[in-house]
């Protein structure tokens, strides 16, 4: 991470102080996603792999 990162919050975060949600930033070449309570921990994707699973749930919503 470094501190020109720009996290977008979940539209799903709800109302109060917006602080159970996932948040996500975008590099040229990999997705890093976090969770806004422990937001020094993340997950970091190739975009790539990233782009094929949203695909995937999208195509599937009743799997969820």
């Amino acid at each position: 991470m470094t501190a020109s990162d720009t996290w977008q919050k979940s539209s799903y975060s709800g109302g109060g102080d917006g602080n159970n949600c996932l948040e996500i930033t975008t590099r040229p070449t990999h997705i890093l996603i976090r969770d806004s309570k422990a937001p020094t921990a993340t997950l970091t994707f190739p975009s790539a792999s990233f782009a094929v699973f949203l695909d995937a749930l999208k195509g599937s919503p009743d799997r969820w």
